[in-house]
């Protein structure tokens, strides 16, 4: 009755590995726990679990020896010294002098009562162990890892069963073969689960990468941006974990919704795939297939060769009426007139190159200068076109309003795309998290005109990440690469124009994550001195 019982509490405790196995999700514990389940259900005072490698080797993941004080591998972080096993010599041939290498060839349990009494296999290695340490190697039990498709992944060998009562080295008996093979097999299948969850995952995260990878690749100006924005988002994320008072004293996020938060920050421009590249990578403002201020330039050396025509049709002319006309003073209108022209043309060259801002005075100079005509193949023109004229005197940036929207548009596009991805339930907020880093905290920004209230915490801190990435960006054709004090400058302004979430703002200061990022991400030109103090909206 008493066996009958062990026997009852023996099943009940395989039931509950088998139980633990399915739940876990980190390998290196995943392997410890198939060894350890192995060694208690038996009684068995040492082990080894090996994985079959794609190289036909069985890798040595997890030892454990009581008696001598051994954990290797697994979760000990602490490296087996001994190199795989082949499973084929030099030759070719299988290897089938070595038990665990046997179990795997011929897909069977070998159950060896003593080494040392044994025949047919190499122990050798054993023998040298045992010597230098003094222990004694006997019982052997080595079960092959089968999975759901019949494959052997992995093999479980363990070491010398011990006898509950006696404390005697005993051979492993058929009742725990039979137990620890049915553990093997559900280690297996726990095993190769676990094993395509993570392909999957790797398969899911690699495509994410290739995605933001195509979308920096496509533009020369904004290279890098989906890559550094997702280390920016984690670092907020991590500090905002960190942090036991004031507004994030009840914030947290685990390691599941960290990691929802980074798939979230890898894809939150992937609608930039549609975006036109001449849009995306509009240099100037004058450019289009190319930059059309060369056309400018044309039409004021025709104004300069016309004006030279003119004098000397005047001077010609007076010749032949016999009257004398200043030369030098007809030349130096024309030098005047000349300068004038190259004036104008380096007050459009200059205008050309989008910045943070237009003065009104300068867009109604350019408007002016549209005033003027010019001659081309009889016909009179405008000097400047009316397209040429709007896109002159765009205030901010290179793009005019109509490309602006296209632009914005990538984000309804992001929104869109992944709305119709099926998530896991662990990933479910990545659409909002990466949909509303153009939101403001005032309801007017875009796509939505989403409030603070209606934002998630992390979708406010995507925020954040993509305005410093770009305002630090060194990569902008329409701006030079701004340094830490003048991003921060800026950053504040919109905290105080209710643009971004105040409390995150504070805490990218607080925490000194701008310097964070800047000494990982920034040329050293960039990281000038900062006084927090005065940064806009930062008290310290």
């Amino acid at each position: 009755m008493s066996d009958h019982r062990e026997l009852l509490e023996r099943l009940e405790r395989l039931n509950a590995i088998g139980v633990a196995l399915s739940a876990e999700h980190d390998n290196d514990r995943l392997l410890e726990m198939i060894l350890l389940g192995a060694k208690e259900i038996t009684n068995a005072d040492g082990g080894t679990l090996y994985t079959v490698t794609d190289d036909h080797r069985l890798k040595f993941e997890i030892m454990r020896t009581d008696t001598l004080g051994i954990a290797l591998g697994g979760t000990t972080g602490k490296e087996i010294p001994f190199p795989p096993l082949p499973l084929y010599g030099a030759d070719g041939q299988p290897n089938n002098n070595m038990v665990a290498a046997y179990a795997v060839l011929n897909d069977q349990t070998v159950n060896i009562a003593d080494a040392y009494q044994e025949a047919g296999f190499d122990f050798s290695g054993t023998r040298k162990f045992d010597q230098n340490t003094g222990y004694r190697s006997k019982s052997f039990l080595t079960i092959p890892m089968k999975n759901h498709e019949n494959e052997i992944i992995g093999v479980l060998q363990l070491l010398n069963a011990v006898d509950p009562d006696s404390g005697e080295i005993i051979p492993f008996s058929y009742e725990n073969q039979h137990l620890v093979e049915s553990l093997a097999s559900q280690a297996a299948v726990a095993l190769t689960n676990h094993n395509l969850i993570e392909g999957l995952k790797g398969l899911f995260e690699s495509f994410i990468e290739l995605i933001a990878d195509a979308i920096d690749e496509k533009s020369p100006y904004t290279g890098g941006h989906c890559r550094r924005v997702p280390e920016l988002a984690m670092m907020l994320a991590s500090a905002a974990n960190q942090i036991q008072d004031g507004p994030f004293a009840s914030f947290s996020m685990s390691e599941k919704e960290m990691y929802e938060l980074r798939i979230a920050a890898w894809l939150h421009d992937c609608g930039k795939v549609t975006t036109p590249q001449e849009v995306v990578d509009k240099p100037t403002k004058l450019s289009t297939i190319f930059d059309r201020i060369d056309l400018i330039r044309t039409r004021y050396e025709v104004l300069k060769r016309d004006a030279e025509i003119e004098m000397l049709r005047t001077r010609l002319k007076a010749l032949e009426e016999g009257q004398r006309l200043p030369a030098m003073q007809l030349e130096k209108a024309l030098r005047e007139k000349s300068r004038r022209f190259d004036e104008e043309f380096a007050f459009l060259h200059h205008a050309n190159f989008g910045g943070e801002f237009m003065r009104p005075e300068d867009q109604q100079r350019v408007r002016e200068i549209a005033g003027r005509t010019w001659v081309l193949e009889g016909k009179t023109l405008p000097f400047l076109s009316d397209n040429e004229v709007e896109n002159l005197n765009i205030a901010r940036g290179t793009l005019t309003q109509d490309e602006r929207e296209v632009i914005n548009n990538h984000i309804v596009v992001t929104i869109d795309m992944l709305g119709k991805l099926p998530y896991p339930k662990d990933l479910r907020r990545v659409p909002e998290f990466a949909g509303g880093h153009h939101e403001r905290m005032d309801g007017k920004g875009y796509p939505k005109g989403l409030t603070r209230d209606q934002m998630s915490i992390q979708a406010r801190m995507m925020g954040v990440a993509d305005i410093f990435e770009a305002l630090t960006a060194r990569d902008r054709p329409y701006k030079k690469a701004k340094t830490l004090s003048e991003s921060l400058e800026i950053l504040g302004k919109m905290k105080m124009e209710n643009h971004i979430d105040p409390d995150i703002f504070d805490l990218f200061i607080r925490q000194k994550i701008y310097l964070q990022y800047a000494r990982e991400f920034l040329e050293p030109e960039q990281i000038d001195d900062v006084d927090e103090s005065r940064i806009p909206g930062y008290t310290p």
